[in-house]
């Protein structure tokens, strides 16, 4: 195969695929902003390197002869093949993008619900979601924005709080029938427990904190205890009726109101932690993130007043 196309000069080309699609040299030579005497000059130069003539002459312009209408057909092909590429490229970069990191649990019972809403606003946003149990670092991940949980404390970012840490015991109905409700947090303790691991440090309420806040001695991770460190596998095991789980608001809002899990104990514990949007704390932040910022925040209005 030969290192080099053997290819006459584009220009030529392109003058002669215009003047036989217009039929027309004058016509050709508006297409392409140039001059009648310049398309001439590039087709016989055209019809001098192939050794054909390329075109005959008609009452209304001209004509291609049988060697300029095969030459024709396999240009437009071959042009239409390029001009879709070269669309397809624009509409491609175009297109905006954005990844967002959360946590497994909000990601699996909050936010991947309430995307399709997204995609309606804003159709032309692909959408990248990463997720992890352990605390995420905006100016170390490769990401846009963050749906974190933790204190409202993001050293050179912008933090927006969206829910308070609200935490209730919850459990399957199931669980409660055959143990009985617990009427005091001395019993709670003694059902067995479904705990969270942290991975990296107590970000989050955990058993001992929850029981703590009851007036409760802290639970023990004893033989009837079952630990998990995956939020979303957690509430499987509690929906399995393997044990009572802390369940935070809103994210198993829901579950709740089909009566799939219920309240083990009917108090919440409410912190000073949430979930805060965190981004880049600069004034020009990208058309991505203000968009899904707005989104987002709608979003959680809406969330709350139902």
């Amino acid at each position: 195969m030969p290192s080099e196309r053997l290819l006459p000069p584009l220009a030529q080309l392109l003058a002669f695929e215009a003047a036989a699609r217009h039929r027309s040299f004058s016509a050709a030579a508006a297409a392409l902003g140039t001059s009648q005497p310049a398309v001439s000059q590039r087709i016989a130069a055209l019809e001098g390197a192939l050794g054909v003539t390329l075109f005959q002459r008609t009452p209304r312009g001209v004509a291609p002869t049988p060697e300029g209408a095969g030459l024709f057909a396999a240009l437009r092909e071959g042009l239409d093949v390029v001009e879709a590429a070269v669309a397809k490229t624009r509409i491609e970069r175009r297109r905006r993008s954005l990844t967002v990191a959360t946590d497994f649990g909000f990601a699996a019972f909050w936010l991947l619900p309430r995307l399709a809403s997204l995609r309606e606003t804003a159709p032309d946003l692909d959408v990248r979601v990463m997720t992890a149990q352990g605390e995420l670092d905006l100016h170390r991940e490769p990401v846009d924005v963050l749906i974190a949980f933790g204190p409202a404390e993001w050293p050179g970012c912008a933090a927006e709080p969206l829910f308070p840490e609200i935490v209730l015991a919850i459990c399957a109905p199931g669980l409660l029938e055959r143990h009985g409700p617990p009427t005091a947090p001395a019993a709670l303790a003694a059902l067995p427990l479904l705990h969270l691991e942290a991975g990296d440090g107590r970000r989050w309420l955990d058993w001992p904190g929850f029981l703590a806040a009851l007036g409760c001695p802290p639970a023990g991770r004893g033989e009837h205890g079952l630990t998990i460190n995956n939020y979303p596998l957690l509430i499987q095991a509690a929906l399995a009726g393997q044990g009572v789980a802390l369940g935070w608001r809103p994210l198993v809002d829901d579950l709740l109101a089909s009566g799939q899990l219920r309240p083990a104990w009917g108090e919440p514990i409410v912190t000073e932690r949430g979930y805060h949007l965190v981004h880049a704390n600069r004034r020009d932040g990208s058309s991505e993130v203000r968009l899904f910022q707005r989104w987002l925040l709608g979003e959680v209005a809406r969330a709350s007043a139902a």
